[in-house]
């Protein structure tokens, strides 16, 4: 298709064309109106003049007597830019006037009649409009009186002319601004689609252009390239998992099936046999439980969760996460304190419930005091988990004292199967503070990662529910599952 064909194709210029043809009609209508209101106006000021001539020449008839009215019509025949003026008498022979020819039967009838005249002076041949009345006088004598219309058809002719030219400028300059709007948001539309392919062919990192004007296609541009971003972001995010799984989910499994291999090749007791199913079982349930980790960040940042939001306290899942855990603490040697205000939350009570359940299971096991470092703190082995309202946001916070984790690391520290140097030789998959950060984007917040001066303070920062005060009572169990 060529570049006229494009452009003509374009909505951009049928609009135009639309409203082009829609301000030529009501142009066209506002001119004949005002053409036909002014041959109205000459026509009401011809009547008018002739009726007011036709009362003065009878009165000074009847004063005066057929003399007088002969007089009276010669007088006014040669005034410049005179009326037209004719009287017969009964037998139709012309008596006085200036009217040399009329189209024939215009005597004969009585009133108004638009005819065909020509003076006695006229130098050229040709016949001219007027409007004449014909009144019967006494004694069957016939008065005309009448105006010529040049003046109406100029005028006429003016308005005309004028309709014309206004009607080619307004076409002229509506099919330019329809070719200048048409080139304007085609280079635009061009300029969009040469970027989808791109992305089409793979490029996700492709975004369409914005402009500064701040219209209508910057604005889908705007929200394009948020879905853009959020799409390369889930499509680098199913890479990594891809990748992860792969690498870090070998290692477990290639330990798995050496240990069933090397309890098949010895020649063990019962006992060998049941200790090696338990080690199988036991590894079988870890890796169980990074599946079932990924899927929730699946959900999660899938927003497929978000089915299943309610009204609930924040407080409560925090009391009810205290409850669960504080054995487990205590016998790791951790103390495990609560504190809660009124937090109203909408949102997954399981999926907030698991975020906090992985934040404190990282402060069970990364929180302890470092090896050989004399606590600064006497409560140095206390974990405390929070829960508050802070103007339009809720905070849940897990805090702890150990060594923490160094500005530069948080970043990566939430990303999947992400473990630090300081936590490779402790149990886990690395995914718990990448459900936290999941689950915390899905209800409109986030995770941050805070210096506790020493230790780490991990803080789910979560929208308020609205108008949301008062207390609510917890309507199901928290019993997270395991996933740090």
């Amino acid at each position: 298709m060529t570049a006229f064909g494009k452009l003509i194709r374009t909505t951009a210029f049928r609009l135009t064309l639309v409203y082009l043809f829609l301000f030529a009609l009501f142009a066209a209508s506002l001119l004949a109106y005002f053409a036909w209101n002014t041959r109205r106006l000459i026509t009401e000021q011809i009547t008018t003049t002739v009726n007011v001539e036709i009362g003065e020449i009878t009165a000074i008839y009847n004063r005066r007597g057929l003399h007088g009215l002969l007089t009276t019509m010669g007088n006014r025949a040669l005034r410049p830019g005179a009326n037209l003026y004719l009287l017969t008498a009964p037998n139709g022979q012309a008596l006085a006037g200036n009217v040399g020819s009329l189209a024939p039967g215009v005597m004969s009838v009585q009133g108004w009649s638009e005819t065909a005249y020509r003076r006695f002076d006229d130098q050229d041949k040709t016949d001219h409009r007027a409007l004449v009345r014909v009144t019967e006088m006494d004694n069957g004598f016939r008065l005309l009186v009448g105006r010529d219309l040049e003046e109406r058809r100029r005028l006429f002719g003016i308005v005309a002319k004028a309709a014309q030219w206004s009607i080619l400028v307004v076409v002229v300059l509506g099919i330019g601004g329809g070719i200048f709007v048409a080139r304007r948001v085609l280079r635009r539309i061009d300029a969009m689609t040469g970027t989808t392919k791109r992305i089409m062919a793979g490029d996700l990192s492709g975004r369409l252009p914005v402009g500064r004007s701040g219209d209508e296609l910057d604005r889908l541009a705007e929200n394009l390239n948020v879905m853009l971003e959020r799409i390369e972001a889930l499509m680098t995010g199913l890479k990594e998992v891809s990748d992860n799984i792969a690498h870090d989910l070998k290692t477990p499994l290639t330990r798995l099936r050496n240990r069933a291999e090397e309890a098949l090749a010895r020649s063990g007791s019962e006992a060998d046999y049941r200790a090696a199913l338990e080690r199988t079982i036991e590894e079988s349930d870890g890796l169980i439980r990074t599946f079932n980790a990924l899927l929730m960040i699946a959900r999660a940042e899938s927003g497929q969760a978000r089915g299943n939001m309610d009204d609930f306290d924040g407080a409560d899942v925090a009391n009810g996460i205290h409850e669960l855990y504080e054995p487990l603490a205590e016998d790791d040697g951790m103390r495990l304190q609560v504190k809660t205000a009124p937090a109203p939350i909408h949102g997954n009570r399981e999926l907030i419930s698991q975020a906090v359940a992985n934040l404190v299971e990282n402060a069970i096991k990364y929180g302890k005091p470092e090896p050989g470092v004399e606590p600064m703190k006497a409560d140095a082995r206390e974990i405390l988990i929070e829960a508050r309202r802070e103007g339009d946001q809720v905070l849940l916070s897990v805090t702890d004292h150990g060594p923490g984790i160094p500005e530069g690391d948080r970043k990566h520290a939430v990303e999947r199967f992400v473990r630090l140097e300081a936590s490779r030789t402790l149990p886990g998959s690395g995914l718990g503070l990448s459900l936290a950060s999941a689950v915390a984007t899905l209800h409109g917040g986030e995770l941050r990662l805070g210096d506790a001066h020493p230790g780490l303070v991990a803080t789910l920062v979560l929208p308020a529910r609205a108008g949301g005060s008062d207390r609510l009572a917890a309507q199901t169990q928290d019993v997270p599952q395991k996933a740090a």
